[in-house]
């Protein structure tokens, strides 16, 4: 059932609003830009595609567009937050960080400078573009850099908390966010905190004794990014079949909430990790060292292996490469039965 703490939206499964996490960036850096004038915004020709156009209209003083050139759109950045700015830079994430990585690297993670890098267009979910604008290696390339925090978030509202979080974060910060519509399931009560872990959804208490006296029918799914509430319909069809599934929202992929992350993992003794990037060097790579350290636990991931993207609708590129929520509740059954 639905973590009453989590103070989601009451028509989760019932027809929920649609909108791109990239309107909640959006709306979120114009309202962290009224309460903070060091926040400018730079962006590579992209600015209506990345929701940086309302943020130019209203402070174009505070605005720079500096075409199709995201190195520079990264070392610009660095020198300005090294005089007192915290400049937010926008691009595709094919782009941004794919194209400037080392810029990002030397001049902003090295120095530690708070400079918001924000990766657009991220995911198969892109769509028609096809395998050169999906960017599935996105959050590898970020969580490996020393400094970085690297935020997913799961719809349009918690994108805008995330851009607000980001703004007072003291050091570099990726975020990414997703081009097509996806249900927007949280509310503006729904807790967020960078490095903070929320369960999302829980096993009634029922199905929880049930699990307690028979192990093998309980999962943790660690989900992030709009993938969330492909994960949150398959707990509900696996309660269905007596399976007890504990849905962990992992906005933030560096730093990871370990601990959380360990508990959770611990009690139910099979792990799904779902993600719209690589597992290589995302959210499943990112737990399943965690465990290997702390709790070796049975684990199934969901995500991207080893392949590129291709051109398709979306809701047919995320069923193409089994990210859909049949493919959860496929994948959730098997690590319950791997545990036993």
């Amino acid at each position: 059932m639905i973590e009453p703490s989590a103070k989601l939206a009451e028509n989760i499964f019932d027809s929920p609003a649609q909108a791109p996490t990239r309107n909640g960036f959006g709306d979120g850096l114009v309202e962290a830009a009224e309460g903070d004038d060091r926040i400018v915004a730079l962006c590579a020709d992209l600015t209506e595609s990345t929701r940086m156009e309302a943020f130019a209209k209203k402070y174009p003083e505070r605005f720079v567009e500096m075409g199709v050139a995201e190195q520079n759109l990264a070392t610009v950045a660095s020198g300005m937050a090294a005089y007192g700015k915290i400049p937010f830079i926008a691009s595709y994430a094919t782009f941004s960080p794919g194209r400037n990585w080392e810029q990002i690297r030397t001049t902003i993670s090295l120095n530690n400078v708070p400079v918001v890098i924000v990766g657009s267009h991220a995911g198969v979910s892109v769509g028609p573009d096809g395998a050169t604008h999906q960017a599935l290696e996105d959050m590898a390339l970020m969580r490996v850099q020393p400094n970085m925090t690297v935020i997913s978030p799961c719809d349009s509202e918690e994108a805008r908390k995330a851009t607000l979080a980001a703004a007072k974060c003291p050091g570099p910060v990726y975020l990414r966010l997703a081009r097509e519509k996806t249900p927007v399931f949280t509310t503006r009560e729904t807790p967020f905190t960078i490095g903070k872990a929320e369960i999302f959804w829980r096993a009634p208490a029922s199905e929880q004794q049930k699990a307690s006296s028979e192990p093998k029918n309980s999962v943790a799914i660690f989900a992030t990014g709009p993938l969330l509430h492909n994960a949150l319909l398959s707990a509900r069809e696996l309660e269905k079949e007596s399976i007890a599934a504990t849905v962990v929202n992992v906005h933030t992929i560096k730093p990871l909430d370990e601990d959380r992350i360990v508990r959770i993992a611990r009690e139910a003794g099979a792990v799904v990790t779902v993600e719209e990037h690589q597992v290589a060097g995302g959210l499943g790579g990112a737990i399943a060292e965690l465990l290997a350290r702390e709790s070796p636990t049975p684990i199934e991931f969901i995500g991207v292996h080893d392949q590129f993207g291709q051109s398709g609708k979306p809701e047919e590129l995320i069923a193409h490469y089994h990210l859909d929520a049949p493919s959860i509740t496929e994948a959730a059954k098997k690590a319950v039965g791997r545990r036993n």
